[in-house]
């Protein structure tokens, strides 16, 4: 059972790829010799196609560039004038900073869904990620449905039932797709504002979103990954620390090609005393965590039922703070004294303050100055699977989530039940379930897998006001996934009512409390529709 399928290439082709990309044989590669806004746009339109970067550049972009210049380059072969560049300042003097300057466009393609989560774990580094909602995931790759095989499950006598069970899981996702698709069609009817490119893509926007709950987290995708030479580092260290065979093995690759490009920057990951310690330390940190956890919390505790989102942290004082640190730039006063201030005023004082600081938005891009800052939140939330990987991808916050499993059951959205295929939705659960179970016992790692994107996971996310403004506002618009608008929708409501913060509330004017639409999509869809007709006009 092979990992992952070569790409195949005619001479002609790799002639011209090989100019662009560290190799033309794995999944892991970087990017060179192209223009910024080049990269920026490959990865802009991999997130929304089934094909891969290097047959998406010879299918749509390599015509519209002058490449004659580059017929002597060969990228496959590493850059050395890179390290030459770097070595004296970076290696021999230490400077971190150094490493914050250089940046790669990495990418990641054929990743299981989770390692993907992995790969996005970072703060300071830039993703694209393909979307469920505009792939059809039937199809493809060298003949295989989309997931991943792991070598080791593979070797065991459980690889013929992990081969059936994914695969059958694949066919329902199939069979389910076009009963969705007929079902929203009939529902809601095309009038006379939307042409026919933006209904079909509504539609399928959301027949796919109705059904990629049957999907396993072993479903690989692709991501395209931007980032600094120091944020790669301690990516790649991370990754090794890993206890995922998956992510170890997609560590060793992605170092092979940025070693390609900015060697200098990861010279340290090798060495004993600097990321092979560091390495080390991780997994000791995570060994020990798990003995104390399974000793004091055992795995058969009982967990409370709790609200899907539940505020369990704030600042009950963090509105007064938050109109003290709005006033602070425009005063020579001390904040303490500030904030003695702002206790005394009335509340339609402190809704002066905040209405002149935040100003007229007239869109959710306008953001408010750093004062918001000052007011944090923490949320538990317990969320299908395939929600949390739509939100885990906001990073300007801190977000830690459990292993994946079958133990919190799963979601079905209500339009399955009523388009009468609730059986088939419910039957790919159970495979689900009891393949999970069948992993857990020899591969507790690898088990996760198997868990369906329907079946929820707990995480918690702390962020402070001005964060939750940006991801509230962003994941509650009509055109969102039902469940992560919920989600949004409730954080606003605890953020107005539990935490008793009118104040924070009132300052995210965008955030969308209607309920779903029929095809979320559709108005999204009708002024695209209207870009490409303008620009086809000019």
């Amino acid at each position: 059972m092979t990992q992952y399928v070569a790409e195949q290439f005619t001479a002609e082709e790799a002639d011209i790829l090989r100019r662009y990309f560290t190799n033309l044989d794995r999944p892991v590669f970087a990017l060179v010799n192209l223009p910024e806004v080049v990269k920026g746009a490959l990865f802009a339109r991999y997130s929304r196609s089934a094909k891969s970067l290097r047959r998406l550049f010879l299918d749509e972009f390599v015509g519209e560039l002058d490449i004659s210049g580059d017929l002597t380059i060969d990228a496959t072969v590493g850059l050395r004038r890179a390290e030459e560049l770097y070595d004296r300042v970076f290696f021999e003097y230490g400077d971190d900073s150094v490493a914050q300057l250089g940046g790669v466009h990495l990418a990641c393609e054929q990743a299981s869904n989770i390692l993907t989560k992995v790969l996005e774990w970072g703060r300071l580094m830039s993703y694209l990620e393909q979307s469920t909602r505009y792939i059809d995931y039937m199809a493809r790759i060298g003949g295989r449905y989309r997931y991943y095989r792991d070598p080791q499950v593979g070797e065991s006598p459980l690889s013929g039932r992990y081969v059936s069970d994914m695969d059958r899981m694949f066919e329902s996702y199939g069979r389910l797709l076009p009963r969705m698709a007929d079902f929203y069609r009939q529902h809601t009817p095309k009038d006379d504002r939307s042409s026919d490119f933006a209904y079909r893509q509504a539609v399928q926007a959301k027949a796919l979103d109705s059904v990629r709950g049957v999907l396993p987290a072993a479903t690989v995708s692709n991501v395209g990954i931007y980032g600094t030479g120091q944020s790669y580092e301690l990516l790649l260290l991370r990754m090794r620390a890993h206890e995922l065979p998956e992510v170890q093995d997609y560590a060793a690759m992605m170092l092979a090609e940025l070693r390609k490009v900015i060697p200098s920057f990861l010279k340290r990951v090798d060495l004993a005393d600097r990321g092979v310690a560091w390495t080390g330390y991780l997994s000791d940190v995570q060994e020990s965590m798990e003995s104390v956890v399974d000793y004091l919390v055992p795995p058969d505790t009982a967990a409370d039922e709790v609200p899907t989102v539940q505020l369990v942290d704030f600042d009950p004082d963090a509105e007064v703070k938050m109109v003290a640190s709005m006033l602070y730039p425009y005063t020579h006063l001390p904040e303490e004294q500030l904030e003695r201030e702002v206790e005394a005023m009335s509340v339609d004082d402190r809704f002066s303050v905040m209405r002149a600081y935040v100003g007229n938005r007239t869109n959710r891009r306008h953001k408010p100055g750093r004062a918001l800052e000052r007011p944090y939140y923490r949320f538990d939330i317990l969320a299908d699977y395939g929600a949390f990987r739509d939100l885990q991808r906001h990073r300007m916050l801190t977000l830690e989530w459990q292993k994946l499993s079958t133990r919190h059951g799963y979601t079905r959205p209500s339009a399955v039940d009523a388009a009468g295929c609730a059986p088939q939705f419910d039957e790919v659960m159970e495979r689900s379930s009891a393949l999970y179970d069948l992993l857990q016992r020899d591969f507790p790692e690898q088990a996760s897998y198997a868990v369906s994107f329907a079946y929820k996971v707990r995480f918690a996310m702390t962020l402070n006001a001005r964060a939750a403004m940006h991801l509230i506002e962003l994941r509650t618009t009509p055109q969102g996934h039902s469940v992560y608008r919920g989600i949004g929708q409730d954080m606003w409501r605890l953020i107005r009512d539990e935490a008793g913060h009118p104040v924070v509330a009132e300052m995210m004017k965008f955030v969308d409390l209607t309920e779903e639409p029929s095809l979320g999509r559709l108005e999204a869809e009708r002024k695209a529709d209207l870009r490409r007709h303008v620009r086809e006009q000019a």
